[in-house]
């Protein structure tokens, strides 16, 4: 979505008294849609996606999950729709998005922790909304992480172990909500050596 489509769809849903209206770059990446009737958005999750490629997409990603092999697991993330480069590392029990597998992107030599999870889709009580996910060229996300939709991590970036990327990040960065932090000892050292 470009941005003189998000500026109407962001006016729109600012009207309708929607939470999305809310500035920022991961926002202005995401496509809005009202709840498709009285209740919250995700009881009517098959209007977003079919269920049989919902269905097939989870028994693909509980597989993924399972399986040791790096190269098993990126022909399965693959066969899901998931753009997997070169020398892709997914750890064991990572999750990705299922519903919007497609809207992933996982650069030449990232790496993704154990138990990390990669959401394209939210659902709220009066919308839902989805957005693509990009991890940059050798980035690393640490174990159970969670990557929220639209965000962008660039190239290089290192986030720390149980992180909440609700925003583009770079650099070394942790926490709820990720943010920069600090380097110290021997590890900043390593790191610096990297860069």
């Amino acid at each position: 979505m470009n941005g003189a489509q998000a500026e109407p769809e962001a006016q729109e849903a600012a009207e309708a008294g929607l939470v999305s209206a809310t500035s920022g770059r991961r926002h202005e990446r995401l496509t809005v849609r009202p709840s498709a009737g009285e209740h919250n958005a995700l009881w009517y999750w098959p209007r977003a996606a079919p269920r049989w490629r919902v269905s097939r997409n989870y028994l693909l990603m509980r597989l993924a999950r399972a399986t040791p092999s790096l190269s098993f697991k990126n022909w399965l993330y693959r066969r899901m729709g998931v753009k997997v480069g070169r020398n892709v590392s997914v750890g064991l029990e990572a999750t990705v998005d299922i519903f919007f597998p497609e809207l992933i992107t996982l650069e030449d030599e990232a790496i993704v922790g154990f138990g990390s999870t990669i959401l394209c889709h939210e659902f709220m009580q009066r919308e839902w909304r989805f957005g693509p996910v990009v991890v940059g060229k050798g980035a690393v996300v640490g174990a159970k992480c969670v990557i929220l939709p639209g965000v962008r991590i660039a190239p290089g970036t290192v986030v720390s172990a149980m992180s909440l990327v609700n925003s583009d990040v770079e650099g070394f960065v942790g926490g709820v909500p990720a943010r920069p932090l600090r380097r110290r000892g021997a590890s900043a050292e390593m790191l610096d050596a990297k860069t």
